[in-house]
């Protein structure tokens, strides 16, 4: 065999990928094989993967922590947006694999939270302010 192998996963991330949408579902798929491949799912409890998550989530808030307003919103900055991204993909990564091993449908769970969101923070009530809804 030559210098790389490639299992099924790969090889369908490989010709999939380019100009690929986010499609939770295939997410989901392409890291419970990835996973399998390495026999990582030894390691993969719901809460080693939700640590995991919060180490991520502390790395994302790092790139951020002595940045002013202003400079947060990286207008110029490419090589720190890069690094966001980065720490993004990975939060996202861990959010997919957790539900996953939960059964959590994941897209159900986000709309149904958006609409009590909406109930939440009626516009009327909500608009321009940062107020918490139970102080409505």
């Amino acid at each position: 065999m030559g210098k790389y192998q490639y299992n099924y996963a790969t090889i369908y991330w490989i010709i999939t990928m380019p100009n690929k949408t986010l499609n939770l579902n295939d997410i989901e798929t392409f890291l419970r094989n990835f996973a399998a491949a390495r026999d990582w799912q030894q390691f993969h409890s719901p809460k080693n993967l939700v640590m995991a998550l919060s180490g991520e989530a502390g790395e994302l808030s790092e790139l951020f922590q002595w940045l002013s307003e202003d400079q947060s919103w990286l207008k110029d900055d490419t090589e720190t947006k890069k690094k966001v991204a980065n720490e993004l993909a990975d939060i996202l990564q861990y959010i997919v694999r957790i539900s996953d091993l939960l059964s959590i449908d994941l897209n159900d769970a986000l709309w149904k939270k958006l609409r009590r969101n909406e109930e939440k923070y009626p516009v009327e009530l909500s608009k321009g302010t940062a107020k918490k809804y139970t102080e409505f």
